[in-house]
């Protein structure tokens, strides 16, 4: 931060703190609701308890070390367009 700039309410840690638990309490909260409604799956494993958010992670977390072995392939030389 230089000097004179005016202090943002996210660079205060407490904010971002504030802002990870409460997505921390909504991502358990709907964890949890999970148990409250009937649900009509197609297949067996569908009608498991949080098959949905289990899915959606694992699924967050393949597509991220995809992306980071894609970026070998697709990365060019700082220079590349300088040629």
């Amino acid at each position: 931060m230089t000097p004179g700039e005016k202090k943002r309410w996210l660079d205060d840690p407490r904010s971002v703190r504030k802002i990870v638990w409460s997505l921390f309490s909504a991502c358990i909260g709907l964890f949890l609701a999970d148990a409250l409604y009937h649900k009509h799956p197609h297949f067996p494993w569908e009608g498991w308890f949080g098959f949905y958010a289990l899915y959606g992670f694992v699924a967050c977390v393949l597509l991220v070390l995809a992306a980071r072995q894609l970026r070998k392939v697709v990365t060019r030389d700082d220079d590349y367009y300088d040629r």
